[in-house]
């Protein structure tokens, strides 16, 4: 039985791993800022995200932290957004290097959040961890996006720890039910009628199945020679046209309105978002976990919408 720190794990990436370590049967430990009664099995240990208290202690003698802290990014980038945005990432990933350092048994290996939007628009170039160019394009509006997830990274970089492997899990979208997840918002697209192609759907969209995100934590805990950038994204992104598709067969829908730019940039402004989201190809491939001999469940989009589809019927 290992125990496992999740911090910051109150929303729906930590319920979901939560719950997965839980059936394995190890110690789950989740920080987090307000008791909450939706920690399933896992045991909640208050922290405020951004300094030091007596929380620490539930590092020293633990096996794996994993850190998912960071304000969700839906949400309109005014100047207060981007300072919480940023501060939200770094600084619990900066304390938690502090309170590392004050272990007498270190955890074995910390995995730190990052994200897939690190990497270059891309319609024509698939970015993996050795090849995938850092940098940020005019056309995706997604300058702040790719300086946020730099700086996060550099923070996570620079903790010195000696005895603790360091892996920055660069995530791609995550596919499942619960209510932060994408998946339910594109059902609901699809299922109103407006399940059509986004900004001419050219674009590349990675994604992961829930499941695999659970299974490619547990390989990275497991293998030490991962250590660094990895990403976490299924194999094959495909475009937005053709992931729209697949989702009007899944769910039965028999067809689905098209948006044009400047249709998202309206709707973005009355829901209090960016299209950014929407707009960015994201072409992302696992190089690492590929190289490593991790095999997917749901390689592929349409397995894996055809498994979340298959659990309402």
């Amino acid at each position: 039985m290992k125990r496992v720190v999740l911090a910051g794990g109150s929303g729906f990436l930590g319920h979901v791993l939560a719950r997965h370590f839980v059936a394995k049967g190890d110690d789950v430990v989740v920080l987090i800022r307000r008791p909450s009664a939706g920690l399933v099995d896992a045991r909640g240990v208050t922290w405020d995200g951004h300094s030091l208290g007596n929380w620490w202690r539930v590092l020293d003698g633990a096996d794996v932290l994993i850190n998912l802290a960071g304000r969700s990014v839906d949400c309109r980038y005014h100047a207060r957004n981007r300072r919480d945005i940023l501060d939200s990432r770094v600084r619990p990933t900066r304390v938690l290097g502090e309170a590392i350092k004050r272990c007498a048994s270190p955890p074995r290996v910390w995995l730190n959040a990052s994200t897939a939007t690190i990497y270059k628009h891309s319609f024509d170039h698939p970015m993996d961890e050795m090849s995938g160019v850092i940098e940020a394009t005019p056309e995706a509006k997604d300058l702040f996006s790719v300086e946020v997830a730099k700086t996060w990274e550099r923070v996570f970089v620079e903790a010195d720890m000696p005895c603790t492997r360091k892996v920055a899990m660069r995530m791609a979208m995550v596919l499942g039910h619960g209510a932060n997840s994408v998946y339910p918002v594109l059902r609901r697209l699809v299922r109103t009628g407006w399940g059509g192609a986004m900004a001419g759907g050219k674009q590349f969209v990675s994604w992961i199945h829930n499941a695999d995100l659970c299974r490619a934590v547990d390989w990275l805990i497991d293998h030490d020679e991962l250590a660094g950038p990895v990403n976490l994204a299924a194999p094959a992104p495909l475009t937005n046209a053709e992931m729209m598709r697949l989702m009007r067969e899944a769910h039965g829908a028999l067809f689905g309105l098209p948006a044009a730019r400047w249709m998202l940039e309206v709707g973005a402004l009355l829901l209090r978002t960016e299209t950014e989201l929407l707009i960015k190809s994201r072409r992302v491939v696992p190089g690492r976990l590929l190289a490593s001999g991790f095999d997917f469940q749901f390689a592929t989009f349409d397995a894996a919408v055809a498994e979340l589809a298959g659990s309402f019927k």
